[in-house]
């Protein structure tokens, strides 16, 4: 019997998972599809509920549904948890276990560009909204020990930085105070929407003091080159879009699924082919 799993958001109409991960299925053998679900935020509870009747396998949830199915879920994984976010669904046995790629996705693929252990990068993340969290904590959680982070409300990044049940060298700073000690980062985040089309004029902040030899990420990937990135070229820095964190945080749900690591070169290129683009 073929096994069914899905994407539940509100939009869902534009994700691209439905077409990664149905070729990932293909392409591996298995006997399974995947589908996008439009969820509203007070049909929630129903969809799970009613997943768990038909016996899906397994889903993605995307926004705006990442922190409130966690009371319907059975289970999550610890760093799901200390998150406060599920973005990955397993069914085992009738239990809903919930899971986080993103964070741990966005490690992958940057462990993919970068030729240095990641550990000893001394970091900024820009932002302190959910990608910003889920990124922090998989830093953190993978031994990276210096990392601060900037916001417009310094509040928001002192209490992501509190509530991080692992423990690193953290500062909150103010998006000024960032730019101004820019060069003394060797890898600087950009997880804000800022940038994002059809705004793909904007930027986070300005990178006038970026050190050449840093490395410097946009978790953005429509466009493809935000704002961000073209000035992080023009200075010379190794730059990287968001399409990596996009394909890991799926090959790695994949993964949950089946037991099967994907071939994420072949997802990539989907995604590429999708977006119109020729790089990554």
């Amino acid at each position: 019997m073929q096994k069914l799993f899905g994407v539940i958001g509100d939009p869902i109409g534009h994700s691209m998972s439905p077409a990664i991960h149905n070729d990932a299925f293909s392409h591996q053998n298995i006997q399974a599809s995947y589908h996008a679900f439009h969820v509203k935020e007070q049909h929630l509870e129903d969809a799970v509920k009613g997943f768990k009747a038909i016996g899906i396998s397994g889903f993605n949830v995307t926004v705006p549904h990442k922190t409130a199915i966690i009371p319907f879920l059975d289970e999550m994984d610890e760093l799901a948890e200390a998150i406060g976010a599920v973005n990955t669904v397993k069914n085992e046995n009738g239990k809903l276990i919930g899971y986080n790629t993103d964070g741990p996705g966005y490690v992958a693929a940057l462990k993919e560009e970068m030729n240095s252990p990641l550990r000893d990068k001394k970091t900024l993340i820009i932002g302190a909204g959910g990608a910003a969290r889920g990124i922090y904590y998989s830093l953190v959680y993978e031994g990276v020990s210096h990392i601060d982070i900037c916001n417009r409300t310094i509040e928001k990044a002192e209490k992501l930085i509190h509530d991080c049940p692992y423990k690193a060298t953290s500062a909150a700073l103010s998006m000024h105070a960032a730019a101004e000690k820019l060069s003394q980062y060797d890898l600087i985040i950009q997880t804000t929407s800022i940038g994002m089309s059809p705004n793909t004029h904007a930027s986070p902040l300005t990178l006038e003091n970026v050190n050449q030899e840093a490395f410097v990420s946009d978790i953005i990937y429509n466009p493809l080159k935000t704002a961000f990135l073209q000035e992080a070229e023009t200075r010379g820095t190794k730059i990287q879009n968001g399409i990596g964190m996009f394909v890991y945080q799926g090959a790695l749900a994949f993964q949950i699924w089946t037991g099967v690591f994907p071939d994420t070169k072949r997802m990539k290129k989907i995604v590429l082919e999708k977006l119109g683009g020729t790089i990554c």
